[in-house]
């Protein structure tokens, strides 16, 4: 590339590559980090789709003529991995995407297959061949022909929002959606993998004992969110609390033991105390908790199972209907409305704190902190005032959005802003006069001083309930098989 080409630094030795690199400026470094970034997105394209004709030309029916075969390996993927240096998991993906690519160029104009969108994006350089993979591995096949426009338009929708996630958020947001267009095999997979439990114990060479388990849907997040309540403080949770639990969480911050050693710790007391203790003896000051967010409404199969597919608030793991319906019978249910584009209605704006409804119905919208490529779930935010209580701004999910503590604390520190209500849109603002960049890395497009505000996208998993494609009736459910 000519930008790389301009660049004294990089005219230098690879001995002296990184030495010379640190001469740079904050900005030239950005600046190389994209143009990078475009060259290997090329440059993988090109990859991907030599793979694929790789695997076409290393068929069975070729025996020991095949591609791979003849340079003396059993697979294609075999020969991706020797020849370029890459893990087993990158050589796959590089054939599977390759062979999606080529099945499209292969079917013609004509016969358009459901991933049309995730190709075409590839081959302009919109999405590189790792997120492709991810929304096609994360949707998978359709379960049915007559759906495969469903999965299409949600592979579109997808491909729209990739430079928004992380690949293992995007793979995690597609596997989500393709379990709520298709709950009866929501309730299929989840019963596959709660099959596949497991908790073994074992003694390794040098005499320790080691353990091994294998979570099902339900318990993983439920695990997740004992071990979040026990350590949030240590990995920046929410500021606002109670003396005595602002107390606690100093005590755990100089805790001179490790995450993983507090986490062994407290696995074991929880083991140890059972059902039989006080939650706050064991957990601390916040008793941990799993909310499933589930759209009302939904018939049932002959089974009498819930039609539905709900979605684990901080996360956004998918689960079935019949999970839903055990988990109201043990905790109830808490009924948040919103209007048709997912905002919350009617649960007040009277005080300064966003009360505990508010922040539910918050979570319910935003999924998270809105901070373009943060990836903090619900219960490791704060809600922010975008017009501050100080200056007139009501207590109102209207003007309400989730951060978490780093990005509020960079939005008060820092200069920026975020503009704009739940109807028309937030929209993030970079510091008057500042150069854009956010500081983490995020993906998606920096908001430069004078360039366009950044728009700030909802990461729940059931925003496809309230903004589904246009002109797309009943797209959301496939039809019984």
């Amino acid at each position: 590339m000519a930008a790389l080409g301009a660049v004294a630094e990089l005219d230098v030795a690879r001995a002296e590559l990184p030495g010379s690199l640190l001469s740079l400026s904050d900005a030239a470094v950005r600046d190389l980090i994209a143009d990078v970034g475009a060259l290997a997105r090329d440059v993988g394209l090109l990859q991907t789709a030599l793979a694929g004709v790789a695997a076409r030309r290393s068929g069975r029916e070729r025996g020991a003529e095949g591609l791979s075969a003849a340079t003396g390996h059993r697979t294609p993927v075999e020969l991706i991995q020797a020849t370029t240096g890459v893990s087993r998991a990158e050589a796959t993906r590089a054939v599977r995407v390759g062979e999606s690519l080529l099945d499209g160029v292969e079917r013609g104009p004509v016969v358009a297959v459901w991933h049309a969108a995730v190709d075409a994006a590839l081959l302009a350089g919109r999405v590189t061949s790792a997120q492709a993979h991810a929304i096609m591995g994360g949707l998978g096949e359709p379960p049915a022909a007559a759906v495969a426009d469903a999965w299409g338009a949600a592979a579109e929708r997808l491909v729209r929002e990739a430079s928004d996630w992380s690949v293992e958020q995007l793979t995690a947001q597609a596997r989500t959606l393709r379990d709520m267009l298709d709950p009866a095999g929501a309730e299929d997979r989840f019963a596959r993998r709660f099959e596949r439990r497991s908790f073994r114990l074992w003694a390794d060479a040098d005499g320790q004992q080691r353990g091994s388990i294998t979570f099902d849907d339900e318990m993983a997040p439920w695990m997740r969110a004992v071990l979040d309540a026990a350590l949030r403080p240590r990995r920046g949770g929410p500021r606002f609390m109670t003396d005595a639990e602002r107390a606690d969480a100093a005590a755990l911050v100089d805790d001179q033991r490790t995450n993983e050693q507090l986490s062994y710790d407290l696995l074991v007391d929880l083991v140890r105390a059972g059902a039989l203790a006080d939650a706050k003896d064991v957990f601390g000051a916040r008793e941990p908790g799993v909310r499933v967010v589930v759209t009302a409404g939904g018939g049932r199969d002959l089974l009498g199972r819930l039609g539905a597919t709900g979605a684990v608030e901080d996360g956004g793991t998918a689960v079935p209907g019949s999970v839903i319906d055990r988990a109201q019978c043990v905790a109830g249910r808490v009924e948040v409305t919103v209007d048709g584009c997912g905002n919350p209605l009617a649960v007040g704006r009277d005080e300064r704190l966003f009360s505990r409804r508010q922040r539910l119905a918050l979570a319910v919208r935003d999924g998270g902190c809105l901070w373009p490529g943060c990836e903090r779930p619900p219960s490791h935010c704060e809600a922010h005032h975008t017009v501050p209580w100080a200056e007139g701004g009501e207590t109102d999910c209207d003007v309400g959005v989730l951060l978490c503590r780093f990005h509020h604390l960079t939005l008060h520190n820092g200069g920026w802003s975020i503009r704009g209500t739940a109807t028309s849109g937030f929209f993030l603002h970079a510091p008057p006069g500042g150069d854009g960049g956010r500081g983490d890395g995020a993906a998606g497009g920096a908001a430069t001083g004078g360039a366009p505000p950044v728009p700030l996208r909802s990461k729940s998993p059931l925003r496809w309930l309230w903004d589904p494609p246009p002109d797309r009736v009943g797209w959301r459910v496939a039809p019984a098989a």
